[in-house]
């Protein structure tokens, strides 16, 4: 298709986004402390749906990016729309700077689902189909709240069996998949369970596979295009979850495989009406399973867009042409899926749950150049896919694949009505690995202390002061950024590599085709600057930031075998300690948890001092939980490794990274261990430990570590320090 010729088009999107994101009152809230709102106190916890799409663009949603252009009303830059997403915007929250883990799908959905980054994800890079870890997972800590817990759509995660994926294709035993959803938590499962599956939206007529729970039920899917299917199984699963077990909370995850991959259209148009009596319903019946089972398949397309026409080479004076029908198939497929949001909105005020029921959309990643169709379109238009033509990346650069914004910013939104303030737009910078320590907290739990992730419920609530997120990703392609007309001349045809992002308040940290762990970063102010056009790292103003991007680069993360990196084998850096004492800190709590809480995020019954870690200081006997924070003193550079011994549950963290899990599937009385590459010098740790309460065993904690010089002993009192008051 014809591409927008314009050399402003660029910095004119820009200006036109910031202006209109200067027209709304921002709430950005950063701080200490977790947020107020509990379901403590009698008060009922809240159920949580959180519906996640695929490859769907920050500027493919109206309220975000294509209400700017309806408003421009230029004729060369066509718009699309999506009026229930708006309408969900606008009683809620916007959350404008919120990342996605990754660029791509599959470690995307890893981190979302386990809490972590990419610098501990066990899924990274382009592991499709790799097992999800075997911890503690958006499902699992749900489950462990008191919640129901149900998936609906793509998986990806379940990992392979009998040696690899083509041996997968032919799996009629589903229970072999070590990492199903039904083994990471959740009760109830229906959808796509390999990766290959969610790249095509009519099951029974392409061949591919649909679980629910352990059972192929494709046979039965006639005509049911996945959008459709994915959200009237989960409306009927709501409807009878409240009809019989309304006193118990529930938590969904709804996860389209749309707009991305096969662009194919609906069989119909969407059901009148929508919720209780309306929209998609599930009929149940072999050959007719839910409503839109009906038409012809890939048929349907929005009237809004059937005839729709753009000024194709930037000419008034020459008569618009009509849109290209892949075009016309990416705004259906996207507008499909804001019917479903809608549909489900009008469901939960239909069951009276509303006001009850927290909701969160978004996307993966960023948006694809995929249609997974050939040849030509009638008006002689190519049916190959690029989102140049709506702009789906909006005021950025960058696609999925990239670390450039445009692939991982999303469009994220949350809507709770009376607790999420209406219309709000939140510019706190945080990632999907924040949303399991979120939900913890609205179930009124600490969050496990494996998760990367802060609690968000301040900054959405408007409650308490919002603890700053770690927004840390990495990832490895052997892509080059596309080379459109949108994007500033030093991005396209970027070379890819390893990539890596940090940002920390406005200024962020990008490092394309990394070759050596002393590569600089590119560093952008990315409020004033959304597009990344102006590089600061030559600045002399920006020379202890790119420092510290080179330091926290290598304290954010855990190398992992399976996705080798430049850096993977560089000691991290000490820190310098200007005011510090001997021995460590620790703070004692008292509690009954399903896991080892992130006690960072939970007030202490008692605090004080101590030499080492030792559990007789915390009294043992009246407090089950306990943190020790300070500092260790590698006496040289070099691998260090860690062993921990308790009688419950216990966890090491390293500046922050995740050096000893001792927590899930912990034996008690075992030992849990982790290696890590230190720099000679002092690094901070954070040492936690728990039991349940009225556990008769002794109480147990031994600290050990062995390295340069050093056999495994007792981490000795001479090699701890503490901040000094």
């Amino acid at each position: 298709m014809a591409r927008p010729t314009n050399p402003h088009a660029a910095v004119t999107r820009v200006i036109a986004y910031l202006a209109m994101a200067a027209a709304v009152v921002v709430v950005t809230t950063l701080g200490p402390a977790v947020g107020d709102v509990r379901a403590a106190g009698g008060a009922a916890k809240p159920n949580i749906i959180f519906i996640l799409t695929d490859d769907l663009g920050y500027g493919d949603v109206g309220a975000f990016f294509q209400e700017l252009r309806r408003q421009k009303h230029e004729a060369a830059e066509p718009w699309h729309f999506t009026p229930h997403l708006d309408a969900f915007a606008a009683q809620g929250m916007q959350l404008r700077d919120n990342y996605t883990a990754a660029p791509v799908c599959a470690p995307s959905r890893s981190s979302l689902l386990t809490g972590v980054t990419q610098g501990h994800a066990v899924v990274r890079d382009n592991q499709f189909d790799k097992e999800i870890a075997r911890n503690y997972t958006l499902g699992s800590t749900m489950k462990g709240a008191g919640y129901a817990t149900a998936a609906f759509g793509k998986w990806g995660l379940q990992g392979q069996v009998d040696g690899g994926v083509k041996k997968d294709l032919e799996v009629t035993d589903a229970h072999k998949w070590p990492g199903h959803p039904l083994q990471r938590g959740f009760d109830y499962y229906f959808g796509y369970i390999r990766h290959v599956d969610g790249h095509f939206h009519y099951p029974q007529e392409d061949g591919r596979q649909v679980w629910e729970n352990y059972t192929n039920v494709a046979d039965k899917l006639k005509l049911c295009y996945t959008s459709d299917l994915f959200a009237a199984r989960c409306k009927k699963w709501i409807v009878d979850h409240v009809h019989d077990h309304a006193e118990q909370p529930f938590f969904i995850y709804l996860a389209f495989d749309t707009p991305h991959a096969k662009l194919q259209n609906p069989p119909c148009p969407f059901p009148d009406g929508a919720g209780l009596h309306g929209g998609l319903q599930w009929i149940g019946e072999p050959g007719h399973m839910i409503n839109t089972a009906t038409g012809a398949m890939d048929s349907y397309e929005y009237p809004d867009y059937a005839d729709a026409t753009w000024d194709d080479d930037h000419n008034p004076a020459t008569p618009p042409r009509p849109w290209p029908d892949v075009n016309k198939r990416y705004a259906t497929d996207v507008r499909r899926i804001d019917d479903a949001v809608g549909d489900l909105m009008q469901l939960l005020k239909d069951l009276k749950i509303d006001d009850n029921t927290v909701l969160v959309f978004t996307s993966d990643n960023g948006p694809s150049i995929e249609s997974y169709l050939s040849g030509k379109d009638k008006n002689g238009y190519s049916n190959s896919y690029t989102p140049e033509f709506f702009h789906s990346y909006g005021p950025f650069d960058g696609i999925k694949r990239d670390c450039w914004e445009g692939g991982v910013r999303m469009p994220t939104m949350a809507r709770w009505p009376g607790h999420i303030p209406a219309g709000a737009i939140d510019h706190t910078p945080c990632g999907s690995w924040d949303w399991l320590m979120t939900f913890a907290d609205l179930a009124g739990l600490p969050g496990p202390t494996r998760s990367d992730g802060v609690s968000l419920v301040p900054a959405l609530t408007h409650t308490g002061k919002q603890t700053p997120s770690t927004v840390y990703i990495e990832y490895d392609q052997r892509g080059k950024t596309p080379s459109f007309t949108d994007f500033v001349p030093a991005h396209r045809g970027r070379m890819r590599g390893q990539m890596q992002l940090l940002r920390f308040g406005d200024l962020l940290g990008v490092r394309y085709d990394i070759k050596s762990v002393n590569d600089p970063f590119e560093i952008y102010n990315v409020t004033e600057d959304p597009q990344q056009a102006h590089n600061l790292a030559d600045e002399p103003d920006y020379a202890d930031f790119q420092a510290k991007l080179q330091t926290e680069a290598l304290r954010q993360r855990i190398s992992n075998d399976s996705a080798k990196r430049p850096y993977d084998d560089t000691p991290i850096p000490a820190v310098t300690l200007k005011h510090a004492a001997p021995g460590v800190t620790f703070s004692a709590f008292t509690g009954d948890w399903p896991w080892l809480p992130k006690f960072d995020m939970v007030k202490p019954d008692d605090t004080g001092k101590a030499d080492r870690p030792d559990l007789a200081d915390v009294n043992p006997a009246k407090h089950n939980g306990a943190m020790f924070t300070g500092y260790l003193v590698a006496p040289a550079t070099g691998t260090y490794h860690f062993y921990v011994t308790s009688d419950g549950a216990s966890f090491l963290r390293i500046h922050n990274c995740q050096v000893v899990d001792g927590d899930f599937g912990h034996k008690p009385g075992g030992t849990a261990e982790g290696a890590v590459h230190l720099e000679k010098g002092a690094h901070p740790f954070r040492l936690y430990y728990a039991r349940k309460p009225g556990d008769t065993a002794t109480p147990t904690l031994q600290f050990e570590w062995s390295g340069p010089g050093i056999d495994r002993q007792s981490v000795p009192a001479d090699a701890l320090r503490r901040d000094a008051e």
